[in-house]
């Protein structure tokens, strides 16, 4: 009879303390944020506001625009065809339109339209509000704490996995 031993190996955080109760308790809460209607995507009401891939697609290209599909795919860490269906609705929509590279490549670039940019702008005005009425009782130094260290876990998922968001006029994180 063989005896079969499993290891378990447990990450352990700075102190050498067992990580296991931050690790699950971050997967419980971000699995819940991502429930709530404070966030993009998020129109259970309907209201009318865009789906989360074009909040996303736009919210992308409003900073760093003209991009094309592989380009967009890239960033999103997802396949061209995934990027191409989100990018037909909206370009259907007519919320982006498809452009020749102004760099003189062969692939053609998607960019905003205006019309593409100011619903972008009324759905995070909506959700700016939502989020400023959840946190309106917080101490100013806790709001400024949770953003910083939210950034830091958003910059640090993007850094593990290549997809660097662009911040600050346009730079992604290890731009600058």
């Amino acid at each position: 009879m063989h005896m079969m031993c499993t290891l378990h190996i447990v990450p352990r955080n700075r102190t050498g303390r067992d990580q296991r109760d931050s690790v699950e308790g971050l997967d419980l809460e971000l699995t819940l944020l991502s429930r709530y209607e404070v966030l993009p995507g998020n129109d259970r009401a309907g209201r009318g506001l865009l789906d989360r891939s074009a909040f996303l697609v736009l919210s992308r290209l409003e900073v760093q625009q003209p991009m094309s599909l592989r380009e967009l795919a890239d960033a999103f860490n997802l396949d061209v065809s995934t990027i191409n269906r989100q990018t037909a609705a909206l370009l259907r929509q007519g919320l982006v339109d498809r452009i020749p590279d102004p760099a003189g490549g062969i692939a053609r670039k998607l960019r905003p339209t205006p019309d593409g940019l100011a619903m972008l702008a009324r759905d995070r005005a909506y959700f700016q509000g939502r989020l400023a009425e959840v946190i309106a009782d917080w101490a100013e130094d806790d709001q400024r704490t949770f953003l910083r260290l939210l950034r830091r876990f958003n910059i640090d998922v993007e850094t593990s996995q290549g997809t660097p968001w662009p911040r600050d006029g346009g730079q992604s994180p290890q731009q600058g």
